[in-house]
């Protein structure tokens, strides 16, 4: 062990040797091309190696949580082990949440972090990669996905960072949306002082004070950047921070390319994504990540 930045220790893990070892997770504080630890965890899922990596082409679900969350909320957890039963899991927390680094920049630098995960679970053996995202997480899938649409190539000194399919829920289409009560208590949150506080002490989420500059592309712009890439949008008719305007616009911003999944009955992100829903997407992401 060693110690990081902010006084976090980093924990280093070799690939283990055993079969019954690869059933333990392995937990590594990750670091971002601008320097953020990111903590996070690797989870082999229901299939057992009998050699010490896995098969290459055994798929790897990285897991993008939602503003507020982190890998050990118990919401998160449930979505990692109904993907376990599909592939390999790697879960983390974004920069500001939980145990890693860093302030939450509410979806901008935060492609960062999935970068830094999906390269992870490339390392670890992984050729075939889906990322799956909520809310926040969701627009950061988007993002991501557009701006590591090369594989062949470096991007932000990253290689090894592009997914082969995406998976966007509960996301929005366009930045600062006011237009549900959620939403302008999320605006709060972030944008005033108190409400950075109630953040940080109420929701262990610490969150930049800086307004972004310059502004991120946002999620319908990174839409049509993602094809050839398979891309899954879902959402809730019943979301309550985003109406369903929202993932039409993703779709359409796809041209054909996207299939979108509007849930009847559904709410918002993880916590509104019943087990059957999950299964259904684990299904898609190992039919669509080929």
């Amino acid at each position: 062990m060693s110690q990081g930045p902010a006084g976090h220790v980093t924990r280093s893990f070799s690939l283990p040797r055993l079969e019954t070892a690869l059933r333990t997770p392995l937990r590594r504080f990750l670091r971002t091309v601008d320097g953020v630890t990111i903590d996070s965890v690797y989870e082999s899922g229901s299939v057992v190696y009998d050699i010490g990596a896995p098969p290459s082409g055994h798929l790897a679900i990285v897991i993008a949580h939602g503003f507020t969350g982190d890998l050990e909320r118990p919401h998160v957890r449930r979505v990692a082990e109904a993907f376990a039963q599909y592939g390999a899991v790697v879960t983390f927390s974004f920069r500001g949440h939980g145990a890693s680094g860093g302030r939450s920049t509410v979806g901008d630098r935060e492609v960062l972090d999935l970068a830094a995960a999906v390269e992870w679970a490339r390392e670890l053996g992984h050729t075939r990669v889906v990322t799956v995202g909520f809310s926040m997480g969701g627009s950061v899938v988007l993002r991501h996905a557009a701006m590591y649409a090369d594989r062949s190539e470096e991007h932000e000194g990253r290689t090894g960072a592009h997914t082969d399919a995406v998976v966007s829920v509960s996301a929005p289409a366009r930045w600062y949306y006011r237009g549900t009560a959620p939403m302008r208590r999320v605006h709060w949150l972030v944008t005033r002082p108190a409400g950075r506080v109630v953040g940080r002490y109420g929701y262990r989420t610490r969150i930049h004070h800086r307004e972004w500059n310059p502004v991120p592309a946002s999620p319908v712009e990174s839409v049509p950047l993602i094809a050839p890439r398979p891309l899954l949008i879902v959402h809730g008719d019943r979301d309550g921070y985003f109406p369903v305007d929202h993932p039409r616009m993703l779709a359409a911003a796809a041209d054909g390319h996207a299939e979108l999944w509007l849930e009847p009955g559904m709410g918002h992100a993880e916590h509104a994504a019943d087990d059957a829903l999950l299964a259904r997407i684990g299904a898609w992401a190992t039919a669509d990540a080929g």
